[in-house]
């Protein structure tokens, strides 16, 4: 199998780290198959692929949707991120809890996010690159998100030695007890 997955503390969060095929001309490997990773128990559409190009400093998030939530197949295409899911599952029993991978485009590794999950990363390298395959379209009206530095999820975010850059709105989400 071209993919070695790693399951997470928390249940449905995975690591997928793909074989690479490397020589003198350059690399390849396949970043995604539908066959490995049904194997694997991923195994929900992907309807939606997104990227983006962020600066060091930039954190994104931790956003999700109410009512329709997206599962995320993510990685950094270029640079280095700490991606960060929390879990928001109703009946999960580690609820509030939050585990975090740092992805980078020498590795090529990737983190599968199922539904239920909010969603942030915070950009380590010069700038980042950053994709990822959602399982359920964006509803710019079903959009919801999470404070960044809630004290009751307890992020470790790694220390820059500078202020994060964060949009207004990632800058106004409630804590987890305010949701």
């Amino acid at each position: 199998m071209p993919f070695t997955f790693t399951k997470c503390p928390i249940d449905g969060l995975v690591e997928i780290q793909p074989k690479i095929f490397g020589d003198d001309r350059g690399y390849f490997f396949e970043c995604w198959s539908k066959r490995d990773y049904e194997e694997a128990g991923i195994n929900l559409p992907f309807v939606q692929d997104n990227q983006s190009r962020s600066l060091k400093g930039v954190l994104r998030g931790l956003h999700f949707q109410k009512t329709k939530p997206q599962g995320k197949l993510v990685r950094a295409i270029e640079g280095e991120v700490f991606d960060v899911a929390v879990d928001m599952r109703r009946d999960s029993h580690t609820k509030g809890k939050w585990h975090a991978v740092t992805l980078c485009a020498k590795k090529q590794n990737q983190f599968y996010i199922p539904p239920g999950f909010a969603h942030g990363f915070l950009v380590l390298s010069d700038s980042a690159i950053f994709a990822y395959k959602c399982t359920d379209f964006y509803y710019p009206n079903d959009e919801g998100g999470l404070l960044w530095n809630d004290p009751d999820i307890g992020i470790e975010w790694p220390d820059l030695g500078m202020e994060f850059l964060l949009s207004e709105k990632d800058k106004t989400w409630k804590g987890l007890n305010g949701i």
